[in-house]
């Protein structure tokens, strides 16, 4: 495990249809040394046995939430689990732009602590999906960019890498879902750490589905972003 650079972490709910296609993607966009970190909550979960059918070129760990059910403590389970010198939020759905991964890491070998997959900047896309989520997300990242200074448009995005130490300094404080990457995005925007975003485009699950939900999250949203506009002041005081 020397050589590992890269640790992925993906939290599951019953994904067994999508987790093939996921290692397969994995092992062909993905050239950098990687784990692949699969957090689950429940024993009877069906990604544990199509996994275990698997022989994929790259380590993969299951590993129980340890923090209790849903989303926000799985992945909080596998950034405690991270080895690699950059951590990645990936979901098994398929939504996510592996091809970009290479160039997140790039920056956080150079220095950054956050990059974020952007559907919103320049060559990013989102295809599919509900169009009142698309609209929110779009207009939080979007607006946050111009008026709070935040160096990214798409804050919301699930798809992030981090430098694995910057992880280890943080202690999260978010207690709903997905909201937990933009919490990390603005404490470190706050923090004065450095953020960068890379062009990827987003595809709604074909299989499967979706933890996301919409209107008991938006609250712990907006509490992030109200923090990032409070940071902006704090930053232009100083």
């Amino acid at each position: 495990m020397r050589d590992l650079k890269l640790s992925a972490v993906c939290p599951v709910y019953n994904e067994g249809a999508n987790i093939g296609s996921l290692l397969e993607r994995l092992g062909r966009d993905i050239q950098i040394p990687m784990e692949l970190i699969v957090v689950y909550d429940l024993d009877d979960d069906d990604t544990l046995p199509a996994l275990a059918t698997m022989r994929p070129s790259f380590p993969v760990r299951t590993v129980k939430n340890q923090f209790g059910r849903g989303a926000l403590n799985a992945i909080k389970t596998g950034f405690a689990e991270a080895r690699g010198e950059a951590t990645l939020v990936i979901m098994a759905d398929l939504s996510d732009d592996l091809r970009a991964v290479r160039a997140m890491f790039d920056l956080i070998h150079k220095g950054h602590d956050v990059v974020c997959g952007s559907r919103y900047m320049p060559g990013g896309r989102q295809i599919g999906g509900p169009l009142l989520k698309g609209l929110l997300s779009r207009t939080a990242g979007v607006s946050l960019h111009w008026l709070a200074g935040v160096p990214t448009r798409d804050v919301t995005n699930s798809f992030k890498m981090y430098r694995t130490a910057f992880l280890r300094s943080l202690t999260f404080e978010s207690s709903g879902g997905f909201e937990i990457g933009m919490e990390a995005v603005v404490k470190a925007y706050v923090s004065g750490g450095r953020i960068a975003e890379v062009p990827s485009t987003w595809t709604d699950r074909v299989a499967g589905k979706s933890r996301f939900r919409l209107w008991t999250w938006l609250p712990k949203y907006l509490r992030w972003y109200l923090y990032a506009f409070r940071g902006r002041f704090r930053r232009s005081s100083t």
